[in-house]
């Protein structure tokens, strides 16, 4: 059976159980959207070079939130895409350092990974990624960040959230999401359990009034 062969950057956002020789993902691309991969285990640890952001190692094993350069090949029409070289572009370390900070990548990451996004909106929504990842692993605030992610891609998705959700809320937490769609994360005074609250409840309206399945 033929061979197709892609170069593409893509961002990792769910990493599935290993199998006895692959590596499983789910990631985004800008120019292919939500790619399906498997990438081999390596039978020896990697160096420290593979490892690290930039490094030169043309196999560097992938993690989540990983942004990568790589050269994929597939025999079944893309369905599934092997990594043949895989070079790291950005890896935000310091997710992995707060579990809040983990928790909320990973639900923002599960969101874009069960939506699928027109090719129109592809460079804006690995944009939202870059920048929310980044965010995530500063460990400031990062149930702000999953928010104001959330609300991002469901307006870039077309939904009017201020003419539609945004109005229906009191006056009291208009002003909150006002707050935390604006204010830097070192300024933000909303307690989690507000941001929780709010988060959810536009998680609700998405569920019932648009085609985006929350994660």
């Amino acid at each position: 059976m033929p061979t197709h062969q892609l170069q593409t950057d893509a961002i990792i956002l769910l990493k599935r159980p290993p199998t006895e020789s692959f590596q499983g993902f789910t990631a985004f691309a800008e120019e292919h959207g939500i790619v399906v991969l498997q990438q081999r285990l390596p039978k020896t640890r990697p160096s420290p070079a593979a490892r690290t952001a930039g490094g030169p190692m043309a196999f560097a094993p992938l993690d989540l939130f990983d942004e990568a350069s790589l050269l994929l090949e597939s025999s079944n029409q893309g369905r599934t895409w092997f990594v043949r070289e895989a070079r790291l572009l950005t890896r935000p370390v310091g997710i992995g350092r707060c579990y809040a900070a983990l928790e909320h990548a990973s639900g923002l990451a599960r969101l874009v990974a069960r939506n699928a996004v027109p090719e129109e909106g592809r460079a804006t929504v690995a944009h939202l990624l870059r920048t929310t990842f980044a965010a995530f692993a500063s460990g400031v605030r990062p149930d702000v960040t999953h928010f104001k992610g959330l609300y991002l891609f469901a307006r870039e998705e077309g939904y009017p959230l201020r003419q539609h959700w945004f109005v229906e809320l009191s006056g009291i937490d208009q002003a909150k999401v006002a707050a935390l769609l604006s204010q830097p994360l070192a300024e933000q005074s909303a307690t989690p359990e507000e941001v929780d609250r709010l988060r959810h409840r536009l998680e609700d309206y998405l569920r019932h009034h648009t085609e985006i399945l929350p994660a």
